[in-house]
């Protein structure tokens, strides 16, 4: 058995061929799509880039974990304290532990360890490859590595190859060279002049007039504007994130070239996915991945498996962490302990329809929110808002208005009543089943204890005077009101 995990980081799945973009970023992403089963609605339990990720590889929740932020407490992930044995738990619960006690070796090509100094995530592979540039390496320096690892190893059985690329990362930098197939190619039609207009008055980091997070300045990138001035800077913002994708793609082609020139790609089950996508004008922010929304959090997730459903769309509910499971499931093997995921096996084996009621989502780095997805609508709780002065409940018909542009909690009261329901009932059985040390401790609250996320930590009084400076002194006394200690 030999499986390929392509960790595609910050990936949109609506802006792949496959999931409908009207763009043609994604050939050989969609070539697998249309032999596999792809999953409509996945979705990472905790975003962005650390919490994610830490989340897939233990599957468990953030809330478990401790993981849930990009510094403070909430960046390590909590120790077991006085049950851990000679080895800690995840030597074999981790997603590569478990693969590797049912006989499989298991590789990482990634520098997401270092960039987050997250070496837990290490638990569980037999072999590392750090690509060494902390998640800024292109394609180009990652595809030598991995395509040097199956001239070697490709025929061998048995093994899961995680490859980790990060051209859709901000500030998006393919290469020049790659030129610019879609500067003829229109933007989606949803961001019209006025949209923009009205976002260049919105305050907080990655605002439309701050790409930059708090300022407009960018250095050295001819792709990516320092702000949004008007409909070509917007269209030059999606050409650098559609290129970063499409020059990734490329690569990706290059290794499934060299499977075929191995002879075995025919035999190779495939996994697509990411930790997690990015606003491109959601809630009026640009290029970052900052919120606890429908769009940050839905990832692409495309299962190749050999001699299972092909062609196959599944529209339920899963999380980036039912990936351990449904992969012990479809070893026909039991579950290494303590896993917050569930299986979605049925649905890669044939077609069935294995969702979720409900999701919740958190983001704790940029912003404090807990979301939750169901039905048709995704409701956001705000704790900590960044600097965005988000109101405390936000609401979306995420089917009618898939760009979260109308906020309903207003006029649909009961629906943010049941979601708040939905979130209690969640957060109680989290905490009744809380496995580590300080099992009374959530770590959202913790985040704010310490004073707000990573992101949003220190930057206000600056902030300020650029605001000033940029027509939009209206909002500091509301700033200054949500954030007093800012100002101490």
């Amino acid at each position: 058995m030999r499986i390929l995990y392509l960790d595609l980081d910050t990936l949109r799945p609506d802006h792949l061929g496959c999931y409908g973009y009207h763009r043609n970023t994604s050939p050989n992403i969609d070539r697998i799509a249309a032999q596999g089963v792809r999953f409509d609605n996945t979705h990472c339990s905790d975003a962005p880039c650390l919490p994610s990720r830490t989340a897939l590889m233990s599957g468990m929740f953030g809330i478990h974990t401790g993981v849930v932020g990009h510094g403070g407490t909430c960046a390590d992930i909590r120790i077991e304290g006085s049950p851990r044995g000679f080895k800690d738990r995840l030597w074999r619960q981790s997603l590569p532990g478990f693969l590797r006690t049912a006989g499989l070796k298991t590789v990482s090509i990634s520098p997401f360890a270092e960039r987050h100094s997250s070496w837990s995530f290490y638990a569980g592979f037999s072999e590392m490859h750090n690509t060494g540039k902390s998640g800024s390496e292109s394609a180009e320096e990652i595809t030598p590595t991995v395509l040097k690892w199956i001239e070697a190893n490709a025929k061998a059985d048995n093994w899961f190859l995680q490859v980790n690329y990060w051209d859709p990362h901000t500030q998006y930098r393919a290469p020049v060279s790659f030129g610019n197939p879609f500067k003829d190619e229109p933007i989606p039609d949803w961001i019209t002049p006025e949209v923009l207009a009205r976002h260049r008055k919105k305050v907080g980091p990655f605002s439309a007039q701050e790409l930059a997070m708090y300022t407009n300045v960018v250095k050295d990138n001819p792709r990516y504007p320092g702000e949004l001035k008007d409909m070509a800077d917007l269209h030059k913002l999606f050409d650098g994130y559609d290129c970063g994708i499409a020059f990734m793609d490329s690569h990706i082609g290059r290794l499934f070239d060299a499977f075929e020139a191995a002879g075995v790609m025919d035999e190779l089950i495939v996994i697509i996915s990411s930790d997690h996508a990015e606003n491109m004008g959601e809630l009026g922010i640009y290029a970052e991945h900052s919120t606890a929304n429908s769009i940050v959090t839905r990832i692409p997730m495309i299962v190749r498996w050999p001699g299972c459903k092909a062609g196959h769309v599944d529209t339920g509910l899963h999380y980036n962490l039912d990936l351990a499971p449904t992969l012990a499931d479809m070893l026909g093997k039991e579950p290494v302990g303590r896993w917050d995921g569930q299986s979605y096996a049925p649905a890669i084996r044939a077609g069935q329809d294995c969702g979720r009621d409900y999701l919740v989502l958190s983001q704790c780095c940029h912003v404090c929110q807990r979301g939750v997805r169901f039905g048709p609508w995704m409701y956001v709780r705000t704790y900590h808002d960044g600097y965005h002065l988000f109101p405390d409940d936000m609401l979306f018909n995420v089917q009618d208005d898939p760009h979260e542009q109308v906020n309903l909690a207003e006029k649909h009261p009961e629906v943010c009543r049941e979601a708040v329901y939905l979130l209690t009932q969640w957060h109680d059985a989290m905490m009744k089943t809380m496995p580590f040390e300080p099992r009374d401790a959530d770590p959202l609250w913790t985040v704010i204890r310490e004073g707000g996320p990573l992101h949003a930590r220190g930057q206000l009084k600056a902030y300020c005077e650029r605001l000033q400076q940029t027509g939009r002194g209206d909002a500091i006394p509301e700033l200054k009101r949500r954030h007093p200690g800012e100002f101490a």
